[in-house]
């Protein structure tokens, strides 16, 4: 509840911060080769991220004591102020005490190498989600809101930004049932406790292996995968092999269903069914969905029906196509499976880049190219995307369209938790320092796979008057630099780079007056739009000419290698896109009505038949590696949605030119300014200056399937 996830008067009044002496130009900061070893943790120093308690695993302890004894103050004090805006105020105080120890505690516990720091950070998350759930069930702190809420003379006076807040408080307060009876009340908090349990047992099984017998594989694939005694392990898909038994293998073993996985997946969904229901809502759905840009179930139905249809005949296009390179290299086994598509399509768009017919290599030529399946032969490309030349690109852009630059600044020892973490300060040229970013980019061992954005303290408008900058950090895993080679990256991994600072920006620019709401936390259906917006920066000549130059020669990257990359992208994204219709119409199934209908496997299995086409296998069942369904339940479609507006509100507003400080401006304004602090729908109506229908968004995204002519034809000159 407490612990989440306006622009004009706001600013005018927040003092500007001067520009710092120790700032430098943003590429010099990664230019330097990164050592890529533990730090020395001797000697005095500083805590991670500048919080003084941090600087050894025990104050992790310390700094949850001062959090829950800072909370005790301020629910005796909500409680006791007359409602009215204060309320509010005390209400995030409450929640920015709690956060700013949980969520530097859920980064550090994943990401800190020290296995010290890692523990000491579970515990913390442990100690905060319990006060939280306290705090949820608390009565009297619940009554001090209503007071407020009830009165609605007092809900008039509220600014729009104030009165959101104090709802979404309200909300989080009753969906965890806490405006129930006794009984009802426990029997909430049960099953939220339940849930939790179910949610983390069910995301541990997705990534469990299945093992086979060796002697039940063909001898000549069994080394393929890792062999344990007598049985093969099987740990992936194995999506990009190009051996056709290989992925069929892979896929028929990976998927093979497991009865506790099974069990898992289905008290999860009957759980959180009965919650919904027993907190008032038809379905989780229902409750998942309140104040998102789709509203309700229904709206996220109506929205992939009509995508699908859309697409039913592209998609059937793209399946033809990838049958026809499946034919061409195995003409004795043609039929198109769930298996093929990755692979065929990646073989596909590898064609048109390079303009050689695939099937006519050898096959250890096709192999080579394989390894540029998703990123467009790397060889080629990633002389002209050195992370420093990137990192400027991404300033350059910043301050063209929003006045904003990044700039390098050191670390205090103890800051940082490995030597090759950059610390960006982010300044405006009027505001001065926004806040920082933390660049965790480098691979390292024990490292999360996924490029991600945390949360490490929300921006607030605090009492003095000041503003709580806020502080973030971008996970990615880029290859280290070399003494005579820098960080290359390839095409795949700059759009990467490119969507994960536009989360980053989002924390950045937005000046809300509640942490609860600052920068991504909000809605999940509009928190990729900046991400994706980013997407289709990083794929325009205008913008990638800036910065795209050869790290040797200083030649700019050629306009039509960038055409080729675009229009490799096209190829085969109708059945891309119609998977992801797929996986997001089998999540609000499983979030709508109760009791199912039938299985979960049979579910998948008509859903697949339905929203996608290609045949079921029978005894798979992939909804058992769908992790997704824990962290977005009834909300998948959310990426879909996102892309929508992001594809909308380029088109209206940067296509024509991507540097337009004026669209710059009112982007900011209009989004990225507010956080969760105002409906989303009313912040994408102010940037496109309509009100955007279901149609609009599904015809945006069937258009945006198709090859851009005129910039292509501008591309090729």
């Amino acid at each position: 509840m407490l612990c989440a996830r306006r622009l004009g008067g706001l600013r005018a009044g927040l003092r500007v911060r001067r520009v710092s002496t120790r700032w430098s130009p943003v590429g010099a900061a990664f230019t330097v080769q990164p050592q890529g070893r533990r730090l020395d943790w001797s000697g005095e120093r500083g805590g991670l991220f500048g919080v003084p308690e941090l600087s050894a695993p025990e104050g992790f302890r310390v700094a949850q004591e001062k959090a829950l004894r800072k909370t005790e103050q301020l629910v005796r004090r909500v409680c006791a102020t007359p409602p009215g805006p204060r309320t509010v105020l005390i209400f995030d105080e409450l929640s920015d005490s709690l956060c700013r120890v949980a969520d530097l505690a859920d980064f550090v516990k994943i990401a800190h190498p020290e296995v010290a720091f890692r523990e000491a950070a579970e515990e913390a998350c442990r100690s905060i989600g319990t006060m939280v759930e306290k705090l949820n069930t608390n009565v009297e702190l619940y009554q001090s809101l209503q007071r407020l809420l009830a009165d609605k003379k007092l809900v008039e006076s509220l600014d729009p930004e104030t009165r959101r807040v104090a709802e979404l408080f309200m909300f989080d307060f009753e969906i965890s049932g806490i405006h129930l009876d006794r009984e009802k009340r426990k029997r909430a908090v049960d099953l939220n406790v339940k849930i939790l349990d179910l949610s983390s047992a069910f995301l541990m099984g997705t990534h469990l292996p299945n093992t086979i017998e060796k002697r039940l594989l063909p001898e000549r694939i069994r080394h393929h995968f890792e062999l344990a005694g007598d049985h093969a392990v099987v740990d992936s898909l194995r999506a990009e092999a190009p051996d056709d038994l290989v992925r069929e293998a892979a896929y028929k073993i990976f998927l093979y269903p497991n009865a506790g996985q099974l069990k898992r997946l289905e008290e999860l969904l009957s759980s959180r069914d009965l919650l919904a229901k027993l907190v008032g809502y038809p379905t989780y759905s229902h409750r998942a969905l309140q104040g998102t840009i789709a509203q309700s179930p229904e709206t996220v139905m109506e929205f992939l029906e009509k995508l699908s249809d859309k697409l039913s005949e592209r998609t059937m296009k793209d399946f033809e196509m990838i049958r026809g390179m499946k034919m061409k290299l195995n003409p004795q086994n043609s039929e198109l499976m769930p298996w093929d598509p990755p692979y065929y399509s990646g073989l596909i768009r590898a064609e048109r880049v390079s303009c050689t017919p695939l099937w006519k290599l050898k096959h250890t030529e096709t192999r080579l190219l394989l390894l540029g399946r998703f990123n467009i032969e790397p060889s080629l490309y990633c002389p002209f995307f050195s992370l420093g030349a990137c990192m400027e690109g991404l300033s350059l852009l910043f301050n063209r369209l929003l006045g904003v630059s990044l700039y390098g600044e050191q670390p205090t020892k103890g800051e940082v938790w490995s030597e090759d973490v950059r610390k960006l300060a982010v300044v405006h040229e009027s505001e001065g320092l926004l806040g920082y970013i933390y660049c965790d980019f480098f691979q390292r061992a024990d490292k999360p796979h996924q490029d991600c954005h945390f949360t490490i303290r929300g921006g607030r408008l605090k009492e003095d008057g000041d503003y709580q900058l806020p502080m973030v950090v971008l996970m990615l895993n880029l290859p280290h630099s070399s003494r005579n080679l820098p960080t290359l990256l390839t095409p795949g991994m700059m759009e990467n780079l490119f969507h994960e600072m536009g989360h980053a920006m989002h924390s950045m620019l937005g000046r809300t007056r509640y942490q609860h709401v600052t920068g991504t936390r909000c809605p999940t259906d509009f928190a990729e739009v900046p991400s994706i917006l980013m997407e289709y920066f990083a794929s325009d000549y205008r913008v990638v000419h800036q910065f795209a130059r050869h790290y040797q020669t200083g030649q700019s990257l050629p306009r039509n290698m960038v055409s080729r990359l675009c229009e490799s992208k096209k190829v085969c994204a109708a059945a891309d896109m119609q998977l992801q219709v797929f996986y997001a119409a089998l999540d609000q199934i499983y979030h709508g009505k109760h009791p199912l209908r039938s299985s979960t496997t049979d579910i998948l299995r008509d859903t697949q038949e339905r929203f996608y086409g290609l045949p079921y296998v029978p005894n798979t069942a992939w909804q058992l590696r769908f992790s997704h369904l824990v962290g977005y339940g009834a909300k998948y479609y959310s990426y879909l949605m996102s892309r929508a507006v992001a594809s909308m509100v380029w088109r209206e507003c940067f296509r024509q030119d991507p540097f337009n400080r004026a669209a710059g401006e009112r982007y900011r304004r209009e989004m990225l300014a507010h956080g969760g602090g105002r409906e989303p729908m009313l912040m994408v109506q102010g940037m496109l200056q309509k009100r955007p229908s279901i149609d609009d968004f599904v015809n945006t995204l069937v258009s945006d399937l198709d090859l851009d002519f005129e910039t292509f034809l501008m591309d090729s000159t």
